[in-house]
Order: C-alpha cells, then structure tokens, then sequence
C-alpha cells in the first residue's frame, strides 16, 4: 500500500491519528516521543488546537514520516504525477545540466505568466 496516496487525502487531524494507529503507537507513547503533554496530542487529533511548527517537526521525527505528509494534502506540493519522473531524473543531472534545466522552467515559468496577464 502506498502510504501517501491514501493519508493525503484526510485533513490534519485525520493524517496524525491514521499515521500514529499505522505505527501501532498509542497517544501516550506519540507524545512522549514528540515530547509534548497527551492532552495537547487529543486536542490536535480532535481538531480543535493547530500545533507550532515545532511540534509539527517533533510530530513528524515521533512519526516517522515527512512534515509534506503531515500537514499538505495531495495536490498542494510537489509535481503533479504527469511530470514526477522527469523531475526525479533531473535530481540525477550534474551541476551544469540542473543550471540549464532551472533556466529553460524558469524562462517556460515566465512566458505562462506573462501571457496569464495578458489576457
């Protein structure tokens, strides 16, 4: 099962409570691990309180799993599937082809919004 294709469609409170019952951990465990109180760990489960930055992070590190993950539903970051494997392979460029790859987006970039406002 790919993890990301189904947690990524629940909001945040969803995500953390599928996440925490996949790795088999109980609210006291994550939030010992997360080094927070267990009462703050229901509040966010529920809902009803949003955790810092911070606590995202110590979240995420108890979770074993990416902040992305965490707090971004599917479509929000990252290329969309139809251009994922050509951005995995320019991971693989040298220095100089990555120089020319950035460019050649950035000048695609630019004309699509300069004809956006031209409308």
């Amino acid at each position: 099962m790919h993890l990301a294709g189904t947690i990524s469609d629940m909001d945040f409170p969803e995500r953390l409570s599928t996440l925490r019952h996949q790795r088999g951990m109980t609210q006291t465990a994550l939030a010992e691990a997360a080094g927070i109180h267990v009462s703050q760990l229901k509040r966010y489960e529920a809902g009803t309180s949003q955790p810092t930055l911070d606590v995202i992070r110590q979240l995420a590190i108890a979770l074993s799993t990416t902040t992305d993950l965490l707090i971004f539903d599917k479509d929000e970051r990252g290329p969309d599937d139809e251009l994922r494997l050509q951005f995995e392979a320019v991971v693989k460029f040298s220095k100089e082809e990555k120089k020319v790859a950035k460019a050649v987006l950035e000048g695609l970039i630019l004309k699509h919004e300069a004809s956006r406002w031209g409308k």
